[in-house]
């Protein structure tokens, strides 16, 4: 299978939407341990144990899409050199370790979001138990 410079370029936007959406669930993880660290202060650190450890293997987990993702697009862009300079079979083959590192991002993401979604039932389980 041939493939052209500009196929590469395909990922570039999917790519950088992906990396903006990583980075605000950063930033919202870190809000999120921002207002449990001031609660904690006020209320005791003991009945946080558990959203503490979740906040980390979170936040651990973003880190780790941000990697692959930038990852795969650094990839990318050498696979587009490489097809540039007319180096079409190594070209391919880095494109080919792009598109694995994306898809590794990718499933780290949805581990992440489905941590943060029974982390939220959990918070939601508390307040119906508080309201009956």
């Amino acid at each position: 299978m041939d493939i052209e410079i500009s196929t590469p370029a395909l990922l570039f936007p999917a790519i950088s939407l992906l990396l903006l959406a990583y980075t605000n669930r950063f930033l919202t993880t870190g809000q999120l341990i921002r207002a449990l660290s001031s609660q904690a202060r006020k209320d005791g650190i003991r009945e946080f144990k558990g959203q503490i450890a979740n906040l980390k293997k979170r936040l651990e987990l973003t880190k780790w899409m941000q990697f692959f993702g930038v990852v795969s697009i650094l990839l990318c862009t050498i696979s587009m050199f490489c097809l540039f300079l007319g180096f079409n079979d190594v070209g391919k083959k880095i494109f080919g370790l792009s598109l694995i590192t994306m898809c590794i991002s990718l499933a780290i993401s949805l581990w992440e979001v489905y941590i943060s979604s029974n982390a939220l039932n959990l918070e939601l389980k508390d307040l119906t138990d508080k309201c009956n």
